[in-house]
């Protein structure tokens, strides 16, 4: 076993106890943290020469960053319970160890500080809770917080249960659910923290305390008078009703009753409060085991951290490429998308040729920088040091000296392929030319370039500043010096990027828009257009399909139509969706953009469906209505099966990285992992009868592929493929 936590005793009987786990950026709690927090209570309880004990943190990146998720895999995987118990007991035995750890250290009999030195999150805060006293360093940089529930579980050592008794249920609540982070004053006025001073002052303070305060190994809520802030947790408080029927509805509004997690939390919280705390870790426990016994919290674990941190750190960058940084790009196109993506470069420090037709275009691009770090109230000197990176121009000249290229001019075909040749005469093939189209062919578009080796998809998603997903679009000549280029300037922007290979509307378009065209054939079928909408917002979808249409353009999805439509000849098979879109563009409804679209958008008003919607494109609302089962389902596996074709025709190359696209691309409902994760879940052979019976429904839009009748046959799983493959 390794020490993960060293002992100190000074000569005031003081044991100052260091987290440092070896092999670890920042600590996590391990199995061997665990083991010698364990060794170091049982020393406190016994060694009559230690009078209490400062925590602190051998790490400068922070205190702890909270439990090993990672290391989660074997609590979620269910493998078979011990001799004579249950799968839950168990799991409750599994959870429970921590929780009674950390209750064994605030019930040791003498005082215990935490000196924090940096962050103190998830698990991390929970160790510091559990101490008698809490100081922390006086750097605003520093955050403390609760945010499990990102990733589908909930704080499982104490979080639930000694927060609310801090700070106050009602406060606590807001953190516990929407996993937001505290700074050191904020931590201080809530409570949290009992000292704020400089860093190089912590342990000194800690100890100062524990020495001053011989008879201080007792938390307030183990006292006889404890009052809980904000008044007693009983019927008898008016307050304390009104915060979970606040809560809850709350909770339904931002989650819907999708997430199990939140409502855990409101249980865990309102049980927990009116009793004990012995009793409330117990019932905190019980309620985390069963949101880990469920696999929604692997699914999303897997996806949102472990995925998610796998594609950042390179795992589909090429194998022995060396690094090939970016010093300065060529952004091509200074529009909405340009402009965001001059921003983004700039802020990390490289330098950007932003090029458009005319100068007042470029100089406007640049100005999109300049407004939003107004709003960011940033520091001049800092503002001023990002725009200078931006250079504005409409000569071609210009991009000598660029090491990548970026287009983002209009999505046609001419029109990119004009610019792609003036850029070569200028910086020569050997550069790296990536394209933001988010629908043409980057094969196809190659052949503008010279050497289509060094041609690659780069397809950023709208707002740039905002959207976390960068799309990288492998053509069938693109090498692997493009891949690498493109994966390590992503990385230096701070993206995530997954890697897919070349396809009309690659990955994320093509299954996106899936959910849009699904939702405009309910609606030319006759349904209620609000029934459409809010079904897509309950099933976890950020928008409903109608308003995401009018976000991205009706005018820009029916010239997409008309050049796919051309492009594939007698091949295009014309769907549902088409005679809705063509109807609107005809009316010269296009959206958001002109202020009508499926909605109106009245000037300082607020949005509302168009009221003559349905008689327009269906002649009336249709006599018979799906119900709402029925919309979530045809939105859902209307999607799923486009995923799945993905996979089979090698668009996709692993579940990752389909997962992390649906979900940080268009936003598919991260509660389920992603479409391939929901699809393992479901089961491969369920999904399949579903959409057998979809199919013979609605039409062959709906058809699994081969591909997935074979793995339905086989008993295989998407992630399971993975794991054969990976080995």
């Amino acid at each position: 076993m390794t020490t993960a936590i060293h002992s100190e005793l000074d000569a005031d009987g003081i044991l100052l106890l260091t987290i440092d786990v070896p092999g670890q950026s920042m600590n996590v709690i391990t199995p061997d943290v665990q083991a010698d927090l364990a060794a170091a209570i049982l020393r406190l309880k016994t060694d009559d020469a230690i009078k209490g004990a400062v925590l602190t943190s051998g790490k400068a990146s922070g205190f702890m960053a909270g439990a090993d998720l990672k290391g989660m895999g074997g609590l979620m995987g269910g493998g078979k319970p011990p001799e004579g118990k249950s799968r839950m007991a168990a799991l409750f035995d599994a959870v429970f160890g921590l929780n009674r750890l950390l209750r064994d250290l605030e019930t040791c009999g003498k005082p215990v500080a935490a000196a924090v030195n940096g962050l103190a999150l998830g698990g991390g805060l929970e160790f510091i809770l559990a101490c008698h006293y809490r100081v922390i360093a006086d750097n605003p940089k520093i955050t403390l917080g609760l945010p499990e529930i990102m990733v589908g579980l909930f704080p499982g050592a104490g979080g639930t249960q000694r927060l609310p008794r801090l700070m106050g249920i009602q406060p606590a609540l807001m953190y516990l659910l929407q996993g937001k982070n505290m700074s050191p004053q904020e931590a201080l006025g809530f409570g949290v923290a009992q000292a704020v001073v400089p860093a190089d002052q912590i342990v000194a303070t800690a100890k100062a305390w524990v020495k001053a305060n011989p008879n201080g190994g007792v938390q307030p809520w183990d006292a006889k008078n404890f009052k809980m802030p904000g008044g007693p947790a009983t019927a008898l408080n008016p307050n304390f009703a009104q915060i979970f029927v606040g809560g809850t509805a709350m909770t339904h509004v931002n989650a819907g009753d999708n997430m199990n997690a939140p409502r855990a939390i409101l249980s865990a919280v309102y049980e927990g409060t009116q009793v004990p705390m012995d009793t409330a870790i117990r019932i905190e426990s019980k309620y985390f085991a069963k949101v880990v016994a469920d696999p929604q919290a692997g699914n999303m674990i897997r996806s949102l951290f472990v995925s998610k941190q796998a594609a950042e750190k390179g795992a589909r960058r090429p194998a022995g490429v060396p690094p090939m940084p970016t010093k300065k790009i060529a952004m091509l196109g200074a529009g909405l998308m340009g402009a965001g993506v001059a921003m983004v470069t700039a802020q990390a420090g490289i330098e950007v040729v932003l090029l458009d037709r005319d100068l007042a275009a470029a100089e406007k691009g640049k100005q999109y920088t300049a407004d939003r770090l107004a709003k960011k109230r940033m520091d001049p000197a800092k503002a001023q040091a990002i725009l200078d990176r931006i250079h504005p121009t409409c000569d071609y000249a210009d991009l000598a000296g660029c090491d990548l290229i970026i287009e983002a001019v209009f999505e046609t075909r001419e029109i990119k392929a004009d610019v792609t040749k003036a850029t070569e005469a200028v910086v020569g093939p050997d550069v790296i030319f990536g394209s933001n189209t988010s629908t043409l062919p980057i094969t196809g578009l190659a052949k503008a370039w010279s050497k289509p080796e060094n041609f690659i998809g780069i397809h950023f998603f709208s707002p740039v500043e905002k959207m976390p997903l960068v799309e990288i679009i492998v053509g069938k000549e693109t090498g692997p010096a493009a891949i690498a280029k493109a994966l390590d300037y992503v990385a230096a922007i701070r993206k995530t990027p997954i890697v897919v290979n070349d396809s009309r509307g690659f990955y994320t378009s093509r299954c996106f828009g899936t959910y849009v065209q699904e939702g405009l054939a309910l609606l030319g079928e006759g349904t209620t257009p609000a029934l459409i909408e809010n079904i897509g917002k309950q099933m976890g979808m950020p928008v409903g399909p109608l308003a995401v249409n009018d976000e991205v353009g009706l005018d820009l999805s029916y010239k997409v139509g008309q050049q796919t439509r051309a492009d594939l000849g007698d091949a295009y098979k014309p769907g549902p969706a088409d005679g809705v879109i063509t109807k609107m563009y005809e009316l010269g409804r296009q959206g958001r953009k002109n202020a009508k679209g499926f909605y109106v958008y009245p000037e300082g008003g607020k949005k509302y469906l168009w009221p003559e919607l349905v008689e327009t494109v269906a002649g009336g609302l249709a006599a018979d209505q799906p119900t709402a089962a029925d919309v979530k389902e045809r939105l859902l596996y209307r999607q799923l099966v486009e995923c799945a074709r993905c996979m089979g025709e090698g668009v996709l190359e692993t579940p990752q990285d389909g997962d992390l696209g649906a979900i940080f691309g268009w936003g598919f409902a991260p509660f389920t992992g992603g479409p391939f994760a929901h699809m393992d879940t479901v089961g491969i052979a369920n999904v399949v009868a579903t959409l057998d019976r979809l199919a013979q429904q609605h039409g062959e839009r709906f058809a699994p592929p081969q591909y997935l009748r074979d793995m339905a046959a086989k008993g295989e799983s998407f992630y399971g493929l993975a794991a054969k493959k990976a080995a």
